[in-house]
C-alpha cells in the first residue's frame, strides 16, 4: 500500500499576477474572487485538492504591497503569516511584467525561508518564448528556486506538471479534510466574497476597495431556496448612489450576476437579497475591521 502524502503550499506574489486564478483551478470551482484591480484578495483563501493518495491545502494570500491603511497591514501581515506554515511557498509572478521593487521586496524575504521556494511564471500565454527565458534568467539571478514552473492560471497550460512536482514534495500525513471538501472557509464567507467580487466588476473605477460585504443571514424559506440577506458597506456617500445605480439597476445587476455564481457554489436555488450602507472611513478603524471580518486570529 502506498504512504498517504499531505500538505501546505503558500501562493505568494504581488498584487494582480493571478494567484486566485491558480487556486480556482487547483480546487476546479470558484473559491477566490479574481478581478484585475489590485489587492482583490484580503483574508488567507485555503483551498483544498485532494486524490486517492495525496492531500494539499492551498494558500492564496493577499498580494503584497506597501500598505497605506490598517485593512492594508491586515493584508500584507496575513500574507507573511501564511509562509510560517507551509510545506513549500509558491512565489507566482507574471511572465509579462518586468521585476519590480515589489518582487525584490518579496524575494528579500523568501530568501530567510526555511522551506522549498518555487518560481510560479503565469501568464505564459502571453509572452514570446524568448522573453519567457529572459524572466526566468533575471530572476534565478536573485536568488536559487528548487523549482521554475512556466504556467498559464487561465490556459491550464504546464498546470499538470505544477502538480505532479507538488505531490513529490509533498510529506507523509494524514487527509486533513474529506475529499469532497474544497475549502476550509465557511459558505457565508465565499457568498460575501462572490457578491464583493461583481460590485468590483461592475462599478470598475468608480468605487475603489473601499467595499466591504457582510452577509446578515443565511438560511432556507417556505419556498425551499436559500434566502440569502447581505449588506454593501462602502467608505463614501457619493459610491451609494453609484452601487444602487438609477432606479436601482445597478444593485439588481449585481445581485443577479452574484446569485448565478453562489447557485453554482451551492448547488441550490437561491434568494439574494441585498442592502447598502455607508460606514465612513472603515478601512481604517479596527472594530469595523473585525466586523467585516478582517481579524488579527485570521493570520
Amino acid at each position: 500500500m502506498t504512504e498517504h502524502k499531505s500538505g501546505f503550499v503558500a501562493i505568494i506574489g504581488r498584487p494582480n499576477v493571478g494567484k486566485s486564478t491558480l487556486l480556482n483551478r487547483i480546487v476546479g470551482q470558484k473559491i477566490a474572487i479574481m478581478s484585475d484591480k489590485a489587492q482583490t484578495t484580503r483574508n488567507k483563501i485555503q483551498g483544498v485538492y485532494t486524490t486517492p493518495d495525496t492531500q494539499i491545502v492551498f494558500i492564496d494570500t493577499p498580494g503584497i504591497h506597501k500598505p497605506r491603511h490598517r485593512l492594508g497591514d491586515f493584508m500584507v501581515e496575513t500574507a507573511y503569516s501564511a509562509l510560517r506554515e507551509v510545506d513549500v511557498t509558491l512565489f507566482m509572478i507574471s511572465a509579462d511584467q518586468k521585476r519590480g521593487k515589489g518582487d525584490d521586496f518579496i524575494i528579500e524575504r523568501l530568501k530567510k525561508s526555511e522551506v522549498p521556494v518555487f518560481l510560479i511564471v503565469n501568464k505564459i500565454d502571453k509572452v514570446h518564448p524568448d522573453a519567457l527565458l529572459e524572466t526566468i534568467q533575471d530572476y534565478s539571478s536573485q536568488m536559487d528556486f528548487a523549482e521554475v514552473v512556466p504556467i498559464s492560471a487561465t490556459e491550464g497550460n504546464n498546470f499538470e506538471t505544477l502538480m505532479n512536482v507538488l505531490v513529490e514534495q509533498m510529506p507523509e500525513g494524514p487527509q486533513y479534510f474529506p475529499e469532497d471538501q474544497i475549502t476550509d472557509h465557511p459558505e457565508y464567507f465565499i457568498v460575501s466574497e462572490l457578491v464583493r467580487e461583481k460590485v468590483l466588476l461592475l462599478t470598475r473605477d468608480e468605487v475603489p476597495h473601499s467595499v466591504a460585504v457582510v452577509v446578515d443571514s443565511m438560511k432556507r424559506n417556505e419556498n425551499d431556496k436559500v434566502h440569502i440577506q447581505a449588506t454593501i458597506i462602502i467608505e463614501r456617500d457619493s459610491q451609494k448612489g453609484i452601487i444602487i445605480g438609477k432606479g436601482g439597476k445597478m444593485l439588481k445587476v449585481i445581485g443577479t450576476k452574484a446569485r448565478q455564481d453562489i447557485e453554482r457554489l451551492l448547488g441550490d436555488k437561491v434568494y439574494l437579497e441585498l442592502w447598502v450602507k455607508v460606514q465612513k472611513d472603515w478601512r481604517d478603524k479596527q472594530t469595523y475591521l473585525k466586523d467585516f471580518g478582517y481579524r488579527e486570529d485570521n493570520y
